[in-house]
């Protein structure tokens, strides 16, 4: 008796257990599903906007545009647009789907690091008359805030500095676009350009040569050519192998798409905010050939996954494409910063 007790026993407890697995079971399939789809959703990157609309809405009811106002409100709109895209800010998500994504999360730091550069220009340059000047009151704390790790998700996390950055960012806007408020200014120069325009540089020199570094390359060193006395720290082989590891392939491809797209909007916004400077140098073509490289970088990825070919084989190496944009790119601004420094 004793004996078909416990085997009795042994039973209800297996089909308890199977009756609890059932709900538990589909509760746990439909939460993989509905992040599946959430994931595919949250993973297409914003459409670019019209940076005239967007200056146009912020300057209503002003007689004449203001100088600087379509920087600013591009600036304000690229940064929105991280926080306010479908999913959010992604980078520091901790739970399914956003933990599992990592192209938007590469994309956005793209559009991120072209912000915080565009806010140090503008707090450094942008907005000071000369070097002993007075910072903005505003950008001084905007610029910082945006500085802000990025991958931060406890208190504070990384939107809720981003917001504050922006509620700043509005401020200096607002104040700017007031004929009553004179201490907020914006000095459209040829110099100030210059020098965003070489941290623009800088950057995409950066992402070419990663994106090149796909299938692997020697490279002669090249670190202290066309000066006979420069030296540096630690000695380095005179040739070096350089390769983008296989992980990161569809990381920096998809930083260069985020960086080409904040980069887009910017430099339409400085060819409305320059435009004396540039026209006087007869460079207006010049910054509006850098935006069609630009837009070549955000055609449709048809295939599933960021393709890695050799240069010459079979299969399409998506990176190497992409390189060849950026490099024609920052080829083209190099030559820009030169036609604004000699005319």
């Amino acid at each position: 008796m004793d004996m078909l007790q416990r085997l009795w026993l042994k039973m209800w407890d297996r089909l308890t257990g199977l009756k609890l697995m059932g709900p538990i079971g589909v509760v746990i399939g439909l939460y993989l599903l509905v992040s599946l789809v959430l994931g595919i959703w949250w993973s297409q990157e914003p459409d670019p906007f019209e940076v005239q609309p967007v200056f146009i809405q912020t300057t209503e009811g002003v007689e004449k545009p203001v100088i600087g106002s379509a920087t600013v409100s591009t600036l304000i709109a690229i940064t929105d647009t991280l926080l306010q895209k479908p999913g959010g800010y992604l980078s520091n998500d901790r739970t399914p789907p956003g933990v599992w994504l990592d192209n938007i999360p590469n994309w956005e730091f793209g559009v991120l690091v072209q912000a915080r550069d565009m806010s140090r220009a503008m707090r450094k340059d942008f907005s000071r008359s000369q070097s002993q000047s007075t910072e903005d009151v505003d950008l001084k704390e905007a610029e910082p805030l945006l500085h802000f790790d990025n991958n931060s998700w406890l208190i504070p996390s990384s939107e809720g500095e981003y917001k504050k950055s922006l509620k700043f960012l509005r401020a200096y806007e607002a104040r700017l676009i007031d004929p009553q408020q004179q201490d907020a200014q914006f000095y459209a120069r040829a110099d100030n350009l210059r020098g965003w325009l070489a941290d623009v540089s800088t950057r995409l020199g950066s992402l070419s040569q990663r994106l090149s570094a796909s299938v692997g390359q020697k490279r002669v060193n090249t670190d202290l050519a066309g000066e006979e006395s420069a030296r540096q720290s630690t000695n380095n082989a005179a040739e070096l192998e350089v390769k983008t590891g296989w992980f990161e392939i569809d990381d920096v491809f998809y930083e260069a798409r985020g960086t080409a797209w904040a980069l887009i909007h910017l430099l339409q916004a400085v060819e409305v905010d320059f435009a004396d400077a540039l026209e006087k140098k007869n460079a207006l073509i010049s910054l509006r050939q850098i935006v069609r490289e630009l837009e070549a970088t955000q055609g449709t990825v048809w295939s599933p996954m960021i393709m890695n070919g050799n240069e010459f084989g079979l299969l399409a190496n998506h990176s190497l494409v992409m390189a060849s944009y950026i490099s024609r790119a920052n080829a083209a601004i190099i030559d820009l910063r030169t036609l604004l420094e000699q005319g």
